[in-house]
């Protein structure tokens, strides 16, 4: 007679992909992905963003032909990072952003959801997010919150169904929907960076959006403004305000290393998370896979699943265009 033992529950529960197909908590599908997309007015033909790959800087002629490709691999919701030739430290001039979301409207139409970032780092010539006071040594929140929503207002004319403000002025949430409700803009959406994090993982990005702060200055980083990453209490506090505010969808980024805080949110707050799987997450895994120490498609598809299981509804990520590929291989469908 055998001794004794635990029965093998778990194991069973492993010993196929049919039981494990029936028994995952968690699925992903490449609907559930927002695209990001990058266009420069400075440029005369598209180059490619160092650490992505397969992510590019486009110029105004080759951004519809990206999209369009990207429809053909199933993308269908995009989110949209323009750097204008002009910069500003007060009034800023919204046209080239406001001329690529109406092409893309117009040639695109309902077949495409398109949000709109809102900052106005990729506008002034010193890169932080905001209008900077006369010592150059601060951000001016009234004043900023008032930028923002002009520009939030140029977009939505343009025809963008979402605002997604990343700035992170207090109270510019309210200010916005204020705005867009004003000029009957009640149904555009808003999209909420409430928990954006002052971190070390942006670099790819800042490249492809021109975005670095200036060095010189005595403000060299943005870590008054976005989010202190030993503090999680305060990305609860600000998505709560923000949803207060009215918005519609909230935002975790960074995202792989931030799940506990996604986690906390999701939990605490009856709204629709998006988590930013951000560019130098995303390129840590391609610098891997470039060394050829991990399968960059399996690593990738890995992480989507812990976002999602962490409670993320929405995945702003660089490789959305090829998540559809990916997860067929993945569950055979």
């Amino acid at each position: 007679m055998p001794d004794h033992q635990a029965p093998l529950t778990h194991r069973r529960l492993r010993g196929s992909p049919h039981v494990r197909e029936l028994t995952a908590e968690v699925h992903v599908s490449h609907r559930q992905m927002i695209q990001p997309l990058f266009v420069s007015e400075n440029l005369r033909a598209r180059e490619a963003v160092p650490g992505l790959n397969g992510t590019y800087r486009d110029t105004s002629e080759t951004l519809p032909r990206q999209v369009e490709e990207d429809m053909k691999n199933g993308v269908t919701k995009f989110l949209l990072f323009a750097s204008p030739a002009a910069k500003a430290a007060h009034e800023f001039n919204h046209s080239f952003l406001s001329a690529q979301i109406a092409a893309l409207k117009k040639q695109f139409g309902d077949d495409i959801w398109l949000a709109a970032d809102v900052c106005l780092c990729a506008s002034t010539a010193h890169g932080h997010c905001g209008i900077l006071n006369d010592a150059m040594d601060h951000v001016l929140n009234p004043a900023s919150t008032a930028a923002l929503a002009d520009m939030a207002i140029a977009c939505a004319e343009a025809g963008a169904d979402c605002i997604a403000p990343s700035d992170m002025m207090d109270g510019r949430i309210g200010v916005i929907r204020a705005a867009l409700n004003r000029k009957d803009f009640e149904q555009t959406i808003l999209m909420s960076y409430s928990a954006k994090f002052a971190s070390a993982f942006y670099g790819p990005f800042r490249i492809a959006q021109d975005s670095t702060p200036d060095n010189k200055l005595k403000l060299q980083d943005r870590k008054t403004y976005q989010m202190d990453f030993r503090r999680a209490d305060d990305a609860l506090a600000c998505s709560l305000r923000d949803a207060a505010e009215g918005a519609d969808i909230l935002m975790v980024k960074p995202a792989v290393h931030y799940l506990d805080v996604l986690k906390t949110l999701t939990d605490e707050i009856p709204l629709p998370f998006a988590a930013y799987y951000v560019s130098g997450e995303h390129a840590m895994v391609e610098a891997a896979a470039a060394q050829g120490l991990l399968d960059a498609a399996a690593a990738h598809l890995e992480t989507w699943h812990a976002i999602r299981r962490a409670g993320a509804r929405i995945i702003i990520t660089y490789a959305a265009r090829y998540a559809r590929a990916w997860l067929r291989e993945l569950y055979g469908e």
